[in-house]
């Protein structure tokens, strides 16, 4: 427990000097190039990575908190996912998006065979880890929403991997928990750093293990509505953003439909925490037994609300920007 705290702490004064030191770097690096300095930095990923990584590797040199195989995996994974989106990021025109979903899906494939899962449940759960783990980088289109779901989803896995016994798990998701909160000190409105594809895919891909993970001795279908629901928001937006931009050719997220009803980007950013706050707590009670899966259908419901009056607001606002262009 005082290993905990003190490795948490540390990871969270880490990420904040780190992403500060990265800042100058990455805006000095725009400068040479001739870019132009608008937006803050996506340099907050690279600091959530290294120390997240640093310190877990730290715990474990020491004996402090061995990792088992699954969170070696798991972590080992994170990272790969976490540097293919920097590369991402820093290479023109990105990487081929079927490079990036391939290796994806073969971190994720590593952490569902030490689950110990059968081929068809197995392959579900690829598909799920990958989704997820996108839905985390769609997230971080508005300032301070993808690190403050990442904080509650991350604190309630902490929870469930405490209970099961998975201390190098617990750990770890408590780092995660951490860092992004050093990393808020940056992304919180107005921004000086955001976390990018590298944070937001490294984030997306350790919430969607972890969530595997913890419920993988669980027998169904209380499992898959455990990590449904700690997983519900960052899926409901996704949905979101994949129907907007077939509709209007460009993805709509749930912080944009709350900034259009009047929320300031923090307010945006605080109302999406306490809805995963909500989902959390249901996914927690999920997996401790407190409730039958049958639960999971509320937060489902009401997400899937907010999902079709975001979409309506959508179609109402290409209604009359169309009739705007015909007058």
């Amino acid at each position: 427990m005082l290993y905990g705290t003190a490795a948490a702490s540390a990871a969270l004064l880490l990420t904040t000097l780190l992403t500060a030191a990265l800042r100058p770097l990455a805006l000095g690096r725009r400068r040479r190039r001739g870019v132009a300095l608008r937006g803050a930095p996506r340099v907050g990923g690279l600091a959530l990575l290294t120390v997240t990584g640093a310190v877990a590797a730290a715990g474990a040199l020491t004996g402090a908190v061995p990792l088992d195989p699954a969170t070696t995996a798991l972590l080992t994974g994170a990272t790969v996912v976490g540097l293919l989106g920097l590369a991402d990021g820093l290479r023109p025109g990105g990487l081929d998006a079927r490079v990036r979903i391939a290796a994806e899906a073969a971190a994720a494939t590593v952490v569902v065979h030490l689950a110990g899962l059968g081929l068809l449940t197995g392959a579900l759960a690829v598909l799920w880890i990958v989704f997820v783990t996108h839905a985390f980088r769609q997230l971080d289109t508005s300032e301070g929403v993808m690190g403050t779901v990442g904080v509650v989803t991350a604190l309630g896995l902490c929870v469930c991997a405490g209970a099961e016994g998975l201390g190098a798990l617990a750990v770890l998701l408590a780092l995660l928990a951490a860092a992004l909160t050093g990393h808020l000190m940056h992304a919180w409105h107005p921004a000086r750093a955001r976390a990018g594809g590298c944070g937001a895919l490294y984030t997306g891909f350790l919430v969607a293990g972890a969530a595997l993970l913890v419920n993988a001795e669980h027998t169904a279908p209380e499992p898959a509505a455990s990590m449904f629901a700690l997983t519900a928001l960052p899926a409901a937006d996704a949905v979101l953003a994949l129907v907007t931009r077939r509709r209007a050719r460009r993805p709509a997220h749930l912080a944009h439909r709350l900034r259009r009803l009047g929320l300031t980007a923090p307010g945006a950013a605080v109302a999406l925490g306490v809805a995963t706050a909500l989902t959390t707590v249901v996914g927690v009670l999920l997996h401790r037994g407190a409730l039958g899966p049958e639960a999971v259908w509320w937060p489902a419901a009401a997400l899937a609300l907010a999902v079709l009056l975001a979409l309506r607001d959508t179609k109402a606002s290409e209604a009359v920007r169309t009739e705007g262009v015909r007058t």
